[in-house]
């Protein structure tokens, strides 16, 4: 049975699989550190954005969803499946979530933050003198 709101639903949700994907950000720039790349800033300058981004949007979400006695806990994992409990109001609402899709939702939301990090340096090249270059 569902009890809370479509908004607030998409709400958690979107709180839960950004705050997975913070996680992945981070374990991503540690292995990168202790990894033997050539040239690891530009890797590192990325995921750091991509961080600094999504860490801002879940700040934001928390804010919302504490204004609205919202809340998210894991409750169980296995191989296949996670359970979380969605609180809202009194109201609770338990979901469970296919492990490959909560990885799909993740790594959606990784290309997104991608996105957004890059799109406003589009223009860097060619204002650097590179632009000559095949």
């Amino acid at each position: 049975m569902r009890y809370l709101s479509e908004e607030d639903r998409e709400l958690a949700s979107r709180f839960l699989f950004l705050s997975m994907a913070i996680l992945v950000i981070e374990k991503d720039i540690h292995t990168i550190e202790q990894g033997s790349f050539k040239i690891k800033e530009p890797y590192m300058e990325l995921l750091r954005k991509m961080a600094h981004k999504a860490k801002s949007e879940r700040r934001y979400l928390r804010g919302i969803m504490k204004s609205r006695q919202l809340d998210v806990m894991l409750l169980s994992k296995n191989e296949s499946f996670s359970s979380y409990l969605f609180v809202s109001g009194g109201h609770e609402e338990k979901r469970n979530y296919f492990n490959p899709a909560i990885r799909k939702h993740v790594e959606t939301i990784m290309y997104e933050l991608m996105r957004k990090v890059l799109q406003p340096s589009e223009g860097k090249l060619a204002s650097s003198g590179m632009e000559d270059l095949p």
